[in-house]
């Protein structure tokens, strides 16, 4: 785990079956270098330290692929769909009723 912001293999555990309902299907393109993973990490690590797209670590993936993922995946609702998701989880793993419910 090279960053603080990378997810720890646990974290990626509950993170990865998610990821396959939620996520919109990939058009067919070529093959990508890169895992989910990879890409997640180097989300999390431009949102955790506010930096330029520009300036990920050259050992993520190519700035304008964490970007490209991360407008698509933002356009379609996947990352505001994966976050009520997780806190339901959450909110399920502490016992409490889920949001909206009385």
């Amino acid at each position: 785990m090279p960053y603080a912001s990378s997810l720890t293999d646990s974290e990626w555990e509950i993170l990865e079956p998610l990821l396959v309902e939620i996520l919109p299907p990939k058009k067919r393109t070529r093959p990508s270098n890169w895992t989910k993973r990879d890409i997640i990490d180097g989300i999390f690590y431009q949102l955790k330290n506010g930096c330029n797209w520009e300036d990920l670590p050259k050992d993520l993936p190519p700035y304008s692929t964490v970007y490209w993922h991360y407008k698509q995946w933002r356009e379609v609702g996947a990352i505001e769909t994966l976050m009520r998701v997780l806190h339901g989880q959450v909110r399920q793993g502490v016992k409490k009723k889920s949001t909206g419910q009385r």
